[in-house]
């Protein structure tokens, strides 16, 4: 059976300054994937996630998003990176942050009854609708997670990327949370950055470790977490 190819980067290298950050990087992620990314702090993971959404440009080597530039294809992806720079304080309920989603490049953009309807399945997906009314301040941080989480989805994306979604989340809020994802994978793709090696050798179907500036893909259903470790140094 042949896999439908949605992303692929063919010899990307990416510099800060001088410094050359990653090296030749190819990789190719597929619908339906259910994609996990590890390797050391420091080692490229986020950057490559920023280099497919079209955030970064490449210093050489090509990047091809649904068969368009990262940036006409970012439309067809969901992003949620980890929680910085975010005021939790701020008077705005859970559905409001989901809707705000819907925006796009339109300022001043009324919301339509298609709008509402997407954020209110995004929600319910995420089985939070019964918070929709919340402040943010009134949520615990599961809940956070989840509302951002609807808000990448509720453009309707056909691939969710995820940047270390699980950080400072006790472990069964992230055994529920790895299901809530392999239930989104049935309709679209996933691409997770994780540093718990044992939660993607469960749940994740295939692994890319960024390290050292190269990229190697693992398809590993029989390689443990330890195997990993020595493989990809971390």
């Amino acid at each position: 059976m042949v896999r439908e190819e949605i992303i692929r980067l063919e010899n990307v290298s990416f510099s800060y300054g001088q410094k050359e950050f990653l090296k030749d990087i190819n990789l190719s992620i597929y619908k339906d994937d259910f994609l996990g990314i590890i390797g050391p702090n420091g080692g490229g993971k986020t950057t490559l996630l920023k280099l497919v959404l079209g955030l970064l440009k490449p210093k050489k080597g090509k990047i091809r998003v649904f068969g368009k530039t990262p940036k006409e294809g970012r439309e067809s992806i969901g992003y949620f990176s980890q929680f910085k720079d975010i005021d939790f304080d701020f008077p705005i309920t859970a559905f409001e942050i989901v809707l705000l989603s819907r925006v796009g490049k339109k300022l001043f953009k009324r919301y339509t009854r298609q709008d509402k309807e997407a954020a209110e399945k995004a929600l319910k997906d995420l089985g939070i609708w019964h918070l929709r009314d919340n402040k943010l301040s009134e949520l615990s941080g599961g809940e956070k997670q989840r509302v951002f989480i609807a808000r990448a989805l509720a453009n309707e994306p056909e691939v969710l990327l995820l940047d270390e979604p699980m950080s400072n989340l006790d472990m069964h809020i992230q055994e529920e949370f790895y299901g809530i994802l392999r239930q989104l994978n049935k309709k679209i793709s996933i691409v997770l950055v994780d540093h718990d090696l044992e939660m993607l050798s469960k749940h994740a179907k295939e692994i890319v470790c960024v390290n050292k500036c190269n990229t190697h893909t693992i398809r590993y259903h029989d390689i443990d977490e330890l195997k990993m470790r020595e493989i990809c140094n971390v």
